[in-house]
């Protein structure tokens, strides 16, 4: 045991017991996690001999603040996307973008990051999931690529200013009855070490973070959905080949489409071109693998090693083809028509790869396919080719690979919009200034969301995601008995009187990591008013500057990034990016410690130890 510590309690060995089979389940997610939630919460009662909590302390993290806020920011965000707003913001993003994943990547930290500073990080995340997840989608992204970072970029620029997480606030109020000086925190008390750590933990997640990531959510491909795998292939044009010299017109085969020809960094949209085939000119084809074989020998061309053609590389920006789904609508002039006969490649720059009829898809001899209401093609076109299709009014286009980033939004009801928004800065504005919790504040603007009719109350009930809600619920109680049994005291202990024998930023760094893993288990607010207090004691003991370990505890608690349930925000991102509990450790680990380092240094250069 030991010296001056905590005694190792038969009390204290259980309750870590709990710990550390709810890790374990978490991690291998053999029920599911919010289920293990629930059995941590039932467990603690049916213990509460040995863990001290009773049944009305367990459930109460049905009530606790963070649940409140939770569910409370996903009406909010509901109520803001009903409006448009959210869209019109994804139009500018999108256009920024380019359809490029490094470029959305970087906004998506670039944004979230800095604004998250000065609104509290909660309701950011909750605005910006819908519209990542979409602006993945539409730029063939996994969602899981972008989620996390959104999480933790919002994370990261909550240490920015005092009104950036709730953590800061408990932090700044338990230090003030503490008398740490300098305190409570000003709002840009601690800007310039907020800078910092946002601008390393962002290009940790641009480059280390984006290696880590795993795409749990596979992007969508059309061409696999519309079943042309192995039905796509490209071939290189020899010097000898029969083709030089020829149109794609005069190369065309009845059971074979050319639906591309790259030329150095030029890709031609076969279609709409009259250029001849040169030399050294890379075609792609559509036909099944005997069609592209027969074609490979009759015209001597050389056949590129078999890899799959994504909708990617079907859809390669303006000028330069693009791929979509339509569907035949109601009452169109092409109902009975076969596809050949629609004339949609004169028409509309328009090749057709697929048909899909219910569960039915048809992706041999489509030119003989005799179309019918509600049937949805696959087609290679020009952007405005598409455009042209749509306005005519015979086909509806529903899903575009790139071409719906220069869609215009619809029109959206000003007044409804300045209402949502107005609520949504209110609920900040009132929690900022320390006149309500911001769990209350928050419930305020639900209140004032459903009244003014933004959003109905079904709607209000279907935008929670009882997952999470219940995943939290559960864990909160293990920071109560944590608490009363001394398990948190004890661990604490352990920092305490290795400060004997270490100098002061050691043991500043060693709150932080301690801070940080409580965080994780038990959510920051729970960590920072278990391990403040003795941080503070810590430091007067040994000579140093308390408001820097308040500073090391603080950035801590608010940067819990290696858990769905250390952080509100991780929580929210957990089932839209389809993540495993081990992701978070995977990603969080390695820049938990990375900020551990930069944060204790920043500390003591700014404001010594």
């Amino acid at each position: 045991m030991i010296q001056g510590g905590p005694p190792l309690t038969a009390d204290v060995l259980v309750v870590f017991a709990i710990v550390a089979v709810a890790v374990v389940l978490f991690v291998t997610e053999a029920i599911p996690t919010d289920t293990t939630a629930l059995a941590v919460l039932v467990s603690l009662v049916v213990l509460r001999e040995f863990t001290h909590v009773s049944a009305e302390e367990a459930i109460s993290g049905f009530a606790s603040p963070a649940t409140v806020t939770i569910v409370a920011m996903y009406i909010l965000s509901a109520g803001v996307e009903e409006t448009g707003v959210v869209e019109r913001l994804e139009v500018v993003v999108a256009r920024f973008t380019g359809g490029d994943r490094g470029r959305l990547l970087t906004a998506t930290v670039g944004i979230t990051g800095p604004l998250a500073g000065v609104v509290n990080n909660t309701p950011v995340v909750a605005l910006f999931i819908p519209m990542i997840t979409d602006l993945a989608d539409r730029t063939h992204t996994s969602p899981s690529k972008l989620l996390i970072p959104l999480s933790y970029a919002a994370m990261l620029g909550g240490t920015l200013t005092l009104v950036g997480t709730a953590t800061n606030l408990v932090a700044s109020s338990i230090a003030a009855d503490l008398g740490v000086a300098g305190t409570p925190f000003s709002m840009f008390e601690f800007t310039p070490l907020g800078v910092v750590v946002l601008v390393v933990g962002s290009l940790y997640l641009l480059t280390v973070g984006q290696w880590l990531l795993p795409a749990r959510i596979a992007p969508h491909d059309l061409t696999e959905e519309f079943g042309l795998q192995g039905r796509l292939a490209r071939v290189y044009v020899r010097p000898s080949s029969s083709l030089v010299g020829q149109t794609v017109a005069e190369a065309r085969r009845d059971d074979l489409k050319i639906l591309q020809i790259i030329r150095g960094d030029q890709t031609l949209v076969a279609s709409r071109t009259d250029r001849e085939i040169e030399a050294g000119d890379v075609l792609t084809v559509r036909a099944d693998d005997e069609s592209v074989r027969a074609f490979v020998e009759a015209a001597d061309l050389r056949r590129l090693p078999r890899a799959e053609v994504t909708e990617e590389e079907l859809a390669l920006g303006e000028g330069r083809g693009t791929l979509a789904e339509v569907i035949v609508p109601e009452g169109s002039g092409l109902l009975g028509q076969a596809v050949d006969e629609t004339k949609m490649g004169d028409r509309f720059d328009a090749t057709v790869l697929a048909v899909r009829r219910g569960s039915e898809l048809v992706v041999e001899d489509v030119a003989d396919e005799v179309l019918g209401e509600g049937d949805g093609l696959l087609v290679h076109a020009t952007r405005a080719g598409l455009d042209h299709l749509e306005e005519s009014g015979d086909l509806l286009v529903t899903e575009r690979v790139g071409g719906g980033l220069d869609i215009e939004p619809e029109p959206i009801d000003r007044r409804e919009a300045a209402l949502a928004i107005g609520i949504v800065v209110g609920v900040i504005a009132v929690a900022a200034a320390n006149l309500l919790h911001i769990a209350i504040a928050a419930l305020g603007g639900v209140v004032a969301m459903v009244v003014g009719n933004v959003v109905r109350p079904a709607d209000a009930y279907d935008a929670v995601n009882w997952e999470v809600v219940f995943l939290l619920a559960g864990v909160i109680p293990l920071g109560l008995a944590m608490d009363q049994t001394g398990a948190a005291e004890l661990l604490a202990s352990y920092v305490t009187d290795a400060s004997a024998t270490l100098p002061a930023i050691a043991t500043l760094g060693l709150f932080y990591l301690l801070t940080g893993v409580l965080a994780n288990l038990i959510t920051p607010v729970a960590s920072v008013a278990l391990v403040l207090p003795i941080a503070v004691s810590t430091a007067s003991e040994v000579g140093a500057n308390a408001f820097a370990f308040t500073l090391a505890v603080t950035f801590a608690a608010s940067t819990a990034f290696m858990t769905p349930m250390g952080y509100q925000t991780n929580l929210m991102v957990y089932s839209p990016g389809g993540y495993r509990f081990t992701d978070y450790v995977r990603v969080g680990a390695p820049l938990q410690l990375l900020l551990a380092v930069v944060t204790t240094l920043g500390i003591a250069v700014i404001w010594g130890v």
